[in-house]
């Protein structure tokens, strides 16, 4: 399959679904993103890095710097009323296989494991192979966030290993980072899965 041009890579798009709109993140969403947050303990967190309500402009920014570097394209993640939930983006993009992976993801907690995030890998994944011409798409997550390797395996991803003492927590421990991957002969029995879950509510993804 052959990749897309190096300018298509570098373009924002805005993908868009009944469940979700993913659009390309700016610094004029800080505001809609503090709001999100504000009064969640993102704290709590162990395993994935939220902005509380202080740390959103430099996480944007962070953002847009990996952007800017070509390393990235980060999405705000709205609902289905408009109101933003959370952010996603691709990452490590790799223009020569083609392939890149898709994380940084967290939503508020009133849309966690409903259609939205299957519906939101659904139009992540779709660009990638059927837009960009990706020959695999990735997901990494840790070992311990059982909940998420869960997650991306039920969209149809396998595991491919385990980078052992790979990068580090939130809170600073080591992180053991599980790799999943989907090849871009597999998606269409993928892309199937995904719309079949989506027509029976889609939820729990």
């Amino acid at each position: 399959m052959t990749g897309a041009s190096d300018n298509a890579w570098a373009m924002p798009t805005t993908l868009r679904g009944e469940h979700v709109v993913l659009e390309p993140l700016n610094r004029t969403h800080a505001g809609e993103l503090r709001e999100a947050v504000r009064g969640w303990d993102t704290s709590a967190l162990s395993f994935t890095s939220v902005p509380d309500a202080g740390s959103v402009d430099a996480y944007i920014d962070h953002a847009l710097g990996m952007q800017a570097r070509g390393d990235a394209l980060p999405f705000l993640v709205r609902d289905g009323t408009g109101a933003a939930v959370g952010s996603t983006r691709y990452y490590q993009i790799d223009a020569r296989v083609p392939r890149l992976c898709i994380g940084y993801t967290w939503y508020v907690p009133r849309v966690q494991r409903t259609a939205l995030n299957t519906q939101a890998k659904r139009l992540l994944l779709a660009h990638a192979f059927e837009a960009l011409g990706c020959a695999a798409v990735s997901f990494e997550t840790s070992w311990f966030n059982r909940a998420s390797r869960a997650a991306i395996a039920r969209l149809g991803a396998k595991q491919d290993g385990v980078l052992r003492n790979h990068m580090r927590h939130p809170d600073g421990t080591l992180r053991d980072t599980v790799v999943f991957s989907i090849l871009d002969s597999e998606w269409p029995a993928v892309r199937g899965h995904l719309d079949r879950y989506l027509a029976r509510g889609g939820c729990g993804g």
